[in-house]
């Protein structure tokens, strides 16, 4: 193999795929980039097992066509080293890579292609289109609920739920859940769910971005996209997401509308207090106010009092800090809708400007 690139055309692509390749791999070539030449094209492959990327880039003059697979940071290490608009020249000879760039040189040690893991090919079962933008609006307006390392591992990703007519994702650890609905058009005559693990979601994220729209196809147990020279492959998580309209709470007949920046604020504020542990605070609500409390074992005390639309009955309730900054710092609209009923039962957060976004908050006992 043998070929020359520009250093701006193969670190972006090394620099992209290179996030899904795992520090620690039981298998040696899992720590490597698979690098093939065919003509003028170069794709760049890693893969940790769950989340395959593959990159292709053009390469400025090409030799011999080849593969072969390198170390991924390696290699990634020695293109941010070079100085900017320069040729790199790569060669392969005796199972080690050259790489050359005006006085320098660096040799590699490789691994055989053949070793290098690939996704199975599976029959496609449906497809849509979905702009970019938007996309990875909802994506990043949802994640923040997935759980982390949960023995209920189905709850470690992401629900995608397909209707005709619209796109739903679904994210909750259990304590909180977010909900995002897209509409688009399609020929699914009936509803399907699957779910994208928690990587899959955050790697489709960084992969998206200013571009038309991305193509999603799913599989029996796979979910590719392509998107403006990337084409991005994810296991699903085999099992059954909970029904997340159980969750959603129903006829809070006590409405709070407020400013998002001065709560969020507040909250901030009041948190700085707050019990490490636990991250408790309580939520006084009066007319036309909400007083946020919060104290820790060191008998420390934060009082913080924000403006609300509110003209219902007295109610106190406690949260998880954490949990309502998150929803406060995502939601896209000016003021905030807060629908309660009592001090035991969920919170339903919606936006004022009527977009397509809901949150739920679990209430704590302090």
């Amino acid at each position: 193999m043998q070929f020359v690139i520009t250093r701006e055309s193969l670190l972006r692509p090394l620099q992209i795929v290179s996030g899904v390749i795992e520090r620690r791999q039981t298998l040696p070539v899992l720590s490597n980039v698979l690098l093939v030449l065919d003509g003028t094209s170069l794709s760049i492959t890693g893969t940790d097992l769950e989340v395959e990327l593959i990159a292709t880039a053009e390469v400025s003059k090409s030799g011999i066509p080849g593969s072969v697979t390198v170390p991924a940071r390696k290699l990634l290490d020695i293109c941010k080293s070079l100085p900017d608009d320069t040729l790199i020249e790569v060669s392969l000879s005796d199972s080690k890579l050259t790489v050359k760039c005006g006085r320098s040189r660096f040799i590699l040690a490789t691994l055989p292609a053949t070793d290098f893991p690939s996704v199975e090919e599976e029959p496609n079962t449906f497809a849509i289109c979905v702009d970019q933008i938007r996309l990875k609006s909802i994506l990043e307006g949802t994640s923040f609920a997935m759980a982390q390392q949960d023995v209920r591992y189905f709850l470690n990703g992401m629900l995608f739920e397909l209707s005709p007519g619209y796109l739903r994702v679904v994210a909750t650890d259990g304590h909180r859940l977010a909900l995002e609905t897209l509409a688009i058009e399609g020929a699914l005559e009936e509803k399907k769910q699957v779910i994208l693990p928690r990587k899959g979601v955050m790697e489709l994220v960084k992969l998206l971005g200013e571009g038309e729209s991305v193509d999603l196809t799913f599989g029996r147990s796979h979910l590719r996209a392509k998107v403006s020279g990337f084409t991005f492959t994810s296991k699903l998580v085999d099992g059954s997401f909970p029904d997340y309209n159980r969750v959603i709470p129903k006829g809070g007949d006590k409405i709070v509308v407020g400013d998002v920046n001065n709560l969020k604020q507040g909250f901030l504020r009041a948190s700085i207090l707050s019990n490490e542990k636990y991250r408790g605070v309580r939520m006084v609500l009066t007319k036309d106010e909400v007083r946020i409390l919060a104290n820790n074992p060191e008998q420390e005390e934060a009082e913080e009092c924000v403006t609300v639309d509110y003209d219902g009955d007295p109610l106190e309730m406690a949260f998880n800090v954490g949990y309502v900054i998150d929803v406060l710092s995502t939601v896209r609209s000016e003021q905030v809708k807060v629908s309660l009923s009592d001090a035991s039962s969920s919170v339903l957060i919606e936006e004022v400007a009527g977009g397509d976004a809901l949150y739920v908050v679990m209430p704590m006992r302090l």
